[in-house]
């Protein structure tokens, strides 16, 4: 065993060392992190799975629980809204209107808060081994999907509930809309998830923006209510919100009963520039994620 022990250690004396991290430079660090997240492709898999199934164990209802809050608050809203203050006679189809901001607004929400606390909460495996830390938020990304594609369900049978089913070219909205919300909130979790591992009170500060970005977006109101509140110059400073345009391209997608309302012009336009700057600062907040990553172990 002595003999075996001591030809694997001049075996490893003999390998040439190389950097077991990201590599430096913007653009060559950015290939080199792209084929380190391929390369562990399978446990980004298993992470992915592992996260789906610790959210809901030992749960008697399971996955049923990724939908009981946005109904709930489906049903809050509706009422509080739609009935006591009236909402549902200005806004047709007021239930499916409320849906599909809210199905867009959780993928974006749950991503950007489950992703902001996951190096944290993975910090016994991060401090044992080297692995692409930028599978730990991007796990995040692939379980919300999940949870997003049971919402997604549910929005379009309601549309069918209602014989107001979408068709033809307003489904080109639904990819850039997605889209849109995906590269952001990727940004954002990869972002905040390493500041927060040196500055643990962001997780609670994405709380309060979160609720002001709610508010923000069009999600409970509509379109027309904000166009007819404020001046030219505020609404386009109020489009500037990704999430904004998000939310209003899937109303143009599932919200067929909302098209004889008013809606802000250019809007497929204005999503293909909130995906480009997107993909932009997803680039940025992976190389910062990158370069703050060399002491996570030390800070966690």
């Amino acid at each position: 065993m002595t003999d075996i022990a001591t030809a694997r250690a001049h075996a490893l004396a003999d390998e040439p060392m190389r950097i077991a991290g990201p590599r430096p430079g913007f653009a060559r660090g950015t290939v080199s992190s792209i084929r380190d997240i391929v390369g562990h492709r399978e446990l980004l898999g298993s992470l992915v799975r592992r996260e789906l199934k610790s959210r809901y164990k030992d749960s008697a209802l399971g996955f049923v629980w990724s939908l009981i809050r946005p109904l709930a608050m489906l049903l809050i809203y509706y009422v509080a809204l739609g009935k006591f203050l009236g909402n549902e006679r200005n806004v047709p189809d007021f239930a499916v209107f409320i849906y599909t901001g809210l199905t867009a607004w959780t993928l974006f929400s749950e991503i950007v808060t489950v992703g902001t606390a996951s190096i944290v909460q993975n910090s016994g495996l991060i401090k044992k081994v080297y692995l692409p830390r930028e599978v730990f938020p991007l796990s995040v990304v692939g379980s919300s999907l999940f949870n997003f594609g049971i919402q997604l369900v549910i929005l379009t049978g309601a549309t069918l509930a209602v014989q107001r089913f979408p068709t033809g070219g307003r489904w080109l909205y639904f990819p850039l809309a997605l889209a849109v919300v995906l590269v952001w909130a990727t940004a954002l979790a990869l972002l905040l998830s390493a500041v927060n591992v040196y500055l643990r009170d962001v997780q609670y500060l994405v709380d309060v923006a979160l609720m002001i970005m709610f508010w923000a977006s069009p999600i409970v109101y509509a379109w027309h209510q904000v166009a007819g509140s404020i001046s030219p110059r505020l609404q386009d400073i109020y489009l500037t919100n990704p999430m904004t345009l998000a939310v209003l391209g899937f109303q143009r997608t599932f919200w067929v009963s909302g098209d004889g309302q008013l809606a802000p012009d250019q809007l497929a336009a204005r999503l293909g520039i909130a995906l480009a700057v997107g993909v932009v600062l997803l680039w940025v907040c992976q190389r910062v994620f990158a370069r703050l990553q060399s002491n996570f172990a030390q800070e966690l």
